[in-house]
């Protein structure tokens, strides 16, 4: 896939909403950084197997925000619901994380776990994401390539 592709693949992530403003800070190997109507700075990525036509792709976000209330804050988004109750696991290279979930969604537990999984990105190739889902088990798996850089523009432009 060529890097045009993929950055087209990325950007249809992460629309715009109605009236709202987005830029492209960076584009890398797997992930892009967009800022949103200078409040907002995200980190994006798709996970690596594409979606169906017509399914939801799952897709991992870190946001964060000019007022500092997000500062590297990992949002994961499933293609299909989590079981009600059960948690997410995300293994960063030999490290696990145990994250909040919600309907479609997982999400990191706060400031130092954040610190933590951007820390093991920069050491790895690559992140997994496992979670029981009201269909059976999920699993989705990130390319960290270019996951570092993107990372950083976010924190920068909203900094």
């Amino acid at each position: 896939m060529t890097r045009a592709a993929v950055l087209r693949g990325l950007l249809a992530l992460v629309p715009a909403a109605e009236g709202q403003a987005q830029r492209l800070l960076h584009a890398g190997a797997y992930w892009a950084a967009i800022e949103r109507s200078g409040a907002v700075c995200e980190a994006v990525s798709r996970s690596e197997i594409v979606a169906s036509p017509g399914r939801p792709q799952a897709r991992a976000v870190f946001a964060f925000s000019r007022d500092g209330k997000r500062r590297g804050e990992l949002h994961l988004i499933f293609a299909r619901p989590v079981r009600p109750g059960a948690a997410a696991v995300l293994s960063v290279g030999a490290e696990s994380f145990l994250l909040v979930t919600r309907g479609t969604s997982a999400w990191s537990r706060g400031p130092a776990q954040e610190a933590a999984i951007i820390a093991a990105i920069r050491r790895s190739a690559e992140m997994r994401v496992r979670a029981q889902g009201q269909g059976g088990r999920i699993s989705d798996r990130y390319l960290l390539g270019g996951a570092p850089t993107a990372i950083d523009a976010a924190a920068i432009a909203c900094a």
